[in-house]
């Protein structure tokens, strides 16, 4: 059963990344702020909803939160300060956003970069404990597919349309045979070891 929040602050944010395991493709996470009392039948983490049901619910995010905020770090900033750091970056710049701000931070995960002073919790499997973390999960999510449904365009042989820019087969087939992109991470294993690219 998912919680409303963990404190009793009518101004935390739940906050959450997509698209850190992806070998292209920014990272991106968002932070939301949800009034008291919201409740949603559907919202889970992002991960056990269909596309469908994810972006259904954006739009309902959108319109009953408090605040909502989307940060985006690009794959050259991922290859300069590693995916890690890139993610709590994306978070920031989520966080940034706000307004109202927020006085207390929920973050999935187990580790974070502090914010400037604002205190923060981190939750493991927060985005399938708090609404305000799962409605990050569902925001960032959509986000990062609507980005990647774009890039797809540019460069349909990786199939990033369904694939996301995660590590599949066919992805690294469209590494193997065509070579990579700007929107490849640079400092990521794109191929398996046996499988080198002349770069």
């Amino acid at each position: 059963m998912l919680l409303l929040q963990h404190t009793d602050s009518n101004f935390e944010a739940g906050c959450d990344e997509a698209g850190r395991g992806c070998l292209s493709g920014p990272v991106v996470a968002a932070a939301v702020i949800l009034p008291q009392g919201f409740k949603n039948a559907i919202l889970n983490d992002s991960k056990q909803l269909s596309e469908s049901k994810r972006d259904a619910l954006r739009p309902i995010i959108e319109k009953e939160a408090i605040a909502f905020g989307i940060g985006i770090v690009s794959p050259q900033e991922i290859d300069e300060i590693n995916i890690l750091n890139a993610s709590f970056l994306a978070m920031h710049r989520a966080v940034d956003q706000l307004k109202p701000k927020a006085n207390f931070l929920l973050i999935d995960g187990n580790r974070f970069n502090p914010y400037k002073k604002l205190k923060h919790a981190c939750m493991v499997k927060g985005d399938a404990r708090f609404l305000n973390i799962a409605a990050a999960s569902v925001l960032a999510k959509t986000e990062r597919d609507h980005i990647m449904a774009e890039l797809h365009e540019e460069f349909p042989v990786y199939n990033w349309q369904k694939n996301k820019g995660y590590p599949t087969k066919e992805h690294r087939k469209g590494i193997s045979e065509n070579g990579t992109t700007p929107y490849h991470r640079m400092s990521f294993q794109l191929l398996p070891k046996q499988l080198k690219l002349d770069i």
